[in-house]
C-alpha cells in the first residue's frame, strides 16, 4: 500500500465512522440535536460539571463557538448552566437528566462499534490496533 493508498483509506474510514455514527445515535429520541451536539454532550460528561474554557478546550473549539452551541442544547433541555460561587464571571456546565440520556445513548454506540472492531481480533491484533491508534491520538493531540 502506497501513501495515496493509506491516505484514502484513512479518509474513507473517518467518514464511514461519521456517518455510521450518524445514523446509529441521532433516533427518533434524539433528533433534535447532531453529531457535534453529542460530542459536546460526551465531552462535559457524567462527572463534576466543567467549566467553558476546559470544554472548548478539549473540542478544539473556541469558546464564542461553543457558547452558542451551549445556548442551543440549554434551549434544548440537554445542559445546565450555573456561574461560579467564588467567581461569577465562570460558567459551569453540566448535562441535565435528558443530556445524561443522551450521553449514555452515545457510549453504547462507541461501544458496541468497539467492540465489532475488534471481536475478528487475537490478543496480538488487538494490542498492535491498541498502539497505533495511540499514535494517531498522540500524534494529533500534539498538533493542537
Amino acid at each position: 500500500m502506497d501513501k495515496d493508498e493509506l491516505n484514502d483509506l484513512v479518509v474513507d474510514l473517518f467518514h464511514g465512522i461519521s456517518y455510521e455514527e450518524e445514523k446509529a445515535v441521532i433516533t427518533e429520541e434524539f433528533k433534535d440535536i447532531s453529531n457535534k451536539d453529542l460530542h459536546i454532550i460526551d465531552t462535559i460528561g457524567m462527572k463534576e460539571p466543567r467549566n467553558m474554557s476546559s470544554i472548548a478546550k478539549d473540542l478544539n473549539i473556541t469558546v464564542g463557538t461553543l457558547t452558542i452551541a451551549i445556548n442551543n442544547l440549554l434551549k434544548k433541555g440537554y445542559v445546565k448552566r450555573k456561574r461560579g460561587e467564588r467567581d461569577r464571571r465562570v460558567v459551569y456546565i453540566s448535562l441535565s437528566e435528558k443530556g445524561k440520556k443522551a450521553y449514555e445513548h452515545h457510549r453504547a454506540f462507541h461501544h458496541k462499534m468497539i467492540e465489532g472492531l475488534l471481536l475478528p481480533l487475537n490478543d496480538e491484533e488487538e494490542k498492535m490496533l491498541i498502539r497505533v491508534m495511540q499514535y494517531f491520538h498522540d500524534y494529533y493531540k500534539s498538533k493542537n
